[in-house]
């Protein structure tokens, strides 16, 4: 695993291997994480990465987050309950020297809570798949505030998600075994 694009590119990051099925790391491969933010930065929806803030919610190794770091997002926002995936997070955060513009958050993505500081731009979900975990954690995002309007938020899954209320769909691609679609908060 290592930073696709921007000025790290080419920086290995921590191996995980065939990723830890206790903790639910199934870290987002190479390609389908090359894949997206082509989708991001040539798609017609405009480029949501420069001086973003970013929450990567189920964060796993962080390299999401990390890579819209190495293309010019502002600061990046980590969210992940489980030891090995923080572990891994802050020893990819140290490998690009990023611990001035990161936060590691230990809490459940699924139940957000109140969010008291301004909303993300560029939201990136990447839930174990089948288990509903994605519809939750949008439903509680946008319930406290966590999403700022106009925001892009990418949700990886095994098959299309479900819609969510409140939010539109913008597009949706399949790579391989993995589906992603782009959504963005309606406008009231």
């Amino acid at each position: 695993m290592r930073i696709i694009g921007g000025n790290l590119r080419g920086l290995k990051l921590a191996d995980v291997g065939e990723g830890d099925k206790a903790a639910h790391l199934r870290p987002t491969t190479d390609r389908v994480r090359e894949s997206i933010f082509n989708l991001l930065v040539n798609g017609t929806h405009g480029n949501p990465i420069p001086n973003a803030r970013v929450l990567d919610l189920f964060a796993g190794t962080g390299a999401l987050g990390l890579e819209a770091l190495s293309r010019g997002a502002a600061r990046v926002a980590f969210v992940d309950d489980g030891v090995a995936a923080r572990a891994l997070l802050r020893a990819n955060i140290e490998k690009t020297r990023a611990m001035g513009v990161t936060d590691v958050w230990r809490r459940d993505a699924t139940n957000l809570g109140i969010n008291r500081s301004p909303g993300f731009d560029l939201i990136f979900l990447d839930p174990p798949y089948g288990k509903g975990l994605g519809e939750k954690a949008l439903i509680t995002g946008l319930a406290g505030g966590w999403f700022a309007p106009g925001a892009m938020i990418v949700w990886e899954e095994a098959a299309p998600p479900p819609a969510v209320a409140g939010l539109e769909r913008i597009d949706q691609r399949k790579y391989g075994d993995t589906v992603i679609t782009l959504l963005r908060p309606e406008q009231g």
